[in-house]
């Protein structure tokens, strides 16, 4: 079968690999029907900073249908449309042990410390394997994952209803977050990206307001900001523009550190707020899919088959693609 396995930083392969075997007691062999590339794939790509084993089939956000199930599997059924969970926890250190397997002490990624989802079969424990409405358009179950993070950030930032928000970066991530505000209660939703046709596309989906963030007014009803872009001026600029007793919730994944005058924060009485992967977000994730599907259809920037996966990863890195998301479709033509 076709995978897309990375070697080493840079070194991203489409390769011919065997197939998965039988699978293990507790594991579950899929037919990947989609796979998205995410933005932490693109820095590991480049950086190398997560690679634990190489080579290894990238790729986290992805559905498939369940082909083969081994001993001990009740969760899910052979013809299972499923989405796969992207965290790979212990279960058994405290963090696990208290609900937080998000910020697990040996907490790896699918596509890290497993095979992933940019293959056209795949292996996983079966814990990690969540149903979905077998209706669903794949690409649109795919993104079930990045849905899951947003959830997660839009929940950590916890802005009241009604309350303005300003988001930073229109990628995926800061896309969907802009999506989920704006549907869960009538609030001003800003957003601001380097990338016009970004920011308008999210603008338009979502019902935002597109901002020049270097030109935002001080604003006293400006409590709450979500960073989606990982770069420290940005994260600068929205410490500046928040107001007292803000919250500047942190989602994307940093290139640099932040000089910060800890006073900042307490005499202004501003909370940080890290927003890692998802918690429990994933189910309430999947069950939106559906409603939110002609929204997140407008959102896929193009869809590609395996081949295509390197050629891709360099066009995404020099923000040359149109749109959010790319999928890599393994059910073309079918």
């Amino acid at each position: 079968m076709k995978a897309a396995r990375l070697h080493a930083a840079g070194d991203l392969r489409v390769e011919d690999v065997p197939s998965p075997g039988e699978p293990a007691p507790g594991w579950v062999r899929l037919r990947v029907t989609a796979a998205g590339i995410c933005g932490s794939d693109l820095h590991n790509f480049r950086t190398g900073q997560w690679i634990s084993r190489a080579p290894s089939v990238v790729g986290h956000e992805f559905a498939g249908e369940v082909t083969a199930v081994g001993a001990g599997v009740s969760q899910v059924a052979l013809g299972d449309r499923v989405v796969a969970n992207s965290r790979f926890w212990c279960g058994e250190c405290p963090a696990c042990r208290a609900g937080l397997n998000n910020v697990c002490a040996t907490l790896g990624f699918v596509g890290e410390v497993c095979d992933g989802g940019f293959a056209e079969e795949t292996e996983l424990p079966a814990r990690l394997l969540m149903r979905h409405d077998p209706a669903l358009d794949p690409a649109i179950a795919a993104m079930a994952e990045p849905l899951a993070v947003a959830l997660h950030a839009v929940r950590r930032l916890s802005a009241p209803a009604g309350a303005p928000v300003l988001i930073a970066g229109c990628g995926p991530i800061g896309g969907l977050a802009a999506l989920l505000l704006s549907r869960r209660s009538k609030r001003p939703v800003l957003v601001a990206d380097r990338n016009a046709a970004r920011a308008d596309l999210v603008a338009e989906v979502s019902g935002a307001t597109v901002v020049d963030l270097d030109a935002v007014p001080c604003d006293p009803n400006l409590r709450h900001a979500i960073d989606a872009t990982g770069n420290v001026t940005v994260m600068a600029r929205l410490l500046d523009l928040l107001a007292g007793g803000g919250t500047l919730a942190l989602v994307g994944i940093s290139h640099g550190r932040l000089d910060l005058d800890p006073n900042l924060l307490v005499e202004r009485e501003i909370t940080l707020v890290g927003c890692h992967a998802f918690a429990d977000e994933l189910a309430p994730a999947v069950g939106m899919l559906g409603d939110l599907a002609p929204a997140l259809s407008r959102f896929v920037a193009e869809e590609i088959a395996i081949d295509e996966i390197p050629a891709a990863y360099q066009r995404l890195i020099a923000g040359a693609s149109g749109g959010l998301k790319t999928i890599v479709r393994m059910e073309r033509g079918r």
